[in-house]
C-alpha cells in the first residue's frame, strides 16, 4: 500500500484552509508524505490566519478554481471543493496515495456543483465500488459507528436490515483489531427504540431485525445488545465497551459531539484505503478569522498515519 497521505482542502471559503494549514504545520516528519489537493491562495490565507508557516517543499495539486472569500460560499467554491475531493480520490483509486484526510465540505454548495451524494462516505463507497462503507467516529473517550447515515429519521426503521447491522459490527471489530490494537474488541449494539423496544411494546425492530444480526456474529471478541440507548453511552464511558454501534446518525453523533467534539475523528470503514476527517463543518461564521480549532484535523491526520502504518 502506498505511504502517501492525501489531504483535501474542503470548502475553500470555510475553515478548511485554516485547519489544514495548522495540521500541516504541526505534522513534523509526516510532511514529506503529504499531498494537498486544493488551491494555494486559500491555503496560504489559512496559514496566515492561523499564524503558522507552510513547508516550502509541500506537495500541492491545484485546481485553479478562482477567487474565494472566507465565509462567502458560491458556485465557484462549490465546484472547487468537489474537484479537490474527486482528484484526491482518483489518486487513491490508482494507488498513488494510501490514506485520505478530508476537510469539511458544504453539502449545499457541493450539490449545486453537481455533487450527487449525501456525503463523503457515500461518494467513497461509489468510487471504490464497495458494497458496505461505514461511518465510524473515533474519539479519546467514545468510538461510535453508524448503521444508517444521511437519511431522514422517518426512513430509518425501513432502512435497517439484519445483514447491514451484522456487517457494520464485523467491520468495527476488524478495525478495532487491525487499526487500534485491540485483539478482542468489546462492542455494544444499540437498540432502535426507547428501552430497546421493551419486548415489542415500543417497537419490533430491536427483536426482529437487530437481535438476529447479533445472533449471527462470530469473531474474536464480545458483543452485546440490543442495548437500551440512553444507558449504553454511560457504560461505554465507564469502560464496558470499546465501541458502540448506533442505528442512526443523531443517536450516535449527539453523544460523540458532546463528549469528544474537538478531538473526534470521522473514519470510513470498508474501504481499501484509510480515510479520516475532522468531526465538524465549514463554520462560515468564523472562516478567515484564525479562531478555528485545528485539534480534530490534527488528530485526523495523525490517526490516518497510524492506521496506515498498521496496514
Amino acid at each position: 500500500m502506498a505511504t502517501k497521505i492525501a489531504i483535501t482542502l474542503g470548502d475553500p471559503t470555510g475553515i478548511g484552509p485554516e485547519v489544514v494549514a495548522a495540521a500541516i504545520a504541526s505534522a513534523g516528519e509526516l510532511v514529506p508524505r503529504l499531498v494537498v489537493y486544493g488551491d494555494r491562495d486559500p491555503l496560504e490565507r489559512g496559514a496566515a490566519a492561523m499564524k503558522v508557516s507552510l513547508p516550502a517543499d509541500l506537495a500541492l495539486v491545484q485546481h485553479g478554481g478562482g477567487t474565494f472569500t472566507p465565509g462567502k460560499p458560491d458556485s465557484t467554491s462549490g465546484a472547487a471543493q468537489v474537484a479537490y475531493l474527486e482528484a484526491a480520490i482518483a489518486a487513491a483509486v490508482k494507488g498513488e496515495v494510501g490514506a485520505l484526510v478530508t476537510a469539511p465540505i458544504s453539502k449545499t454548495w457541493a450539490k449545486k456543483a453537481g455533487f450527487a451524494f449525501p456525503g463523503h462516505t457515500e461518494l467513497l463507497a461509489a468510487r471504490f465500488k464497495v458494497d458496505e462503507a461505514v461511518m465510524f467516529f473515533a474519539g479519546p473517550r467514545l468510538k461510535v459507528a453508524l448503521v444508517t447515515v444521511h437519511i431522514p429519521h422517518k426512513n430509518v426503521a425501513g432502512a435497517l436490515t439484519t445483514d447491514r447491522i451484522k456487517r457494520v459490527v464485523e467491520l468495527v471489530a476488524e478495525s478495532l483489531r487491525r487499526d487500534f490494537g485491540l485483539p478482542r474488541p468489546r462492542i455494544g449494539v444499540l437498540g432502535l427504540n426507547p428501552h430497546a423496544g421493551e419486548n415489542k411494546l415500543l417497537g419490533s425492530e430491536d427483536v426482529d431485525i437487530i437481535a438476529p444480526a447479533l445472533g449471527a456474529l462470530s469473531f474474536e471478541g464480545s458483543w452485546d445488545g440490543p442495548l437500551i440507548p440512553d444507558a449504553a453511552f454511560r457504560d461505554a464511558l465507564d469502560g464496558k465497551y470499546d465501541a458502540l454501534v448506533a442505528m442512526y446518525h443523531d443517536q450516535g453523533l449527539i453523544p460523540v459531539k458532546l463528549i469528544d467534539f474537538d478531538e473526534a475523528v470521522n473514519v470510513t470503514l470498508g474501504l481499501p484505503i484509510v480515510r479520516t476527517s475532522p468531526d465538524h463543518g465549514t463554520a462560515y461564521d468564523i472562516a478567515g478569522t484564525g479562531k478555528a480549532r485545528a485539534v480534530s484535523t490534527q488528530r485526523a491526520l495523525s490517526l490516518a498515519a497510524e492506521m496506515l502504518s498498521h496496514r
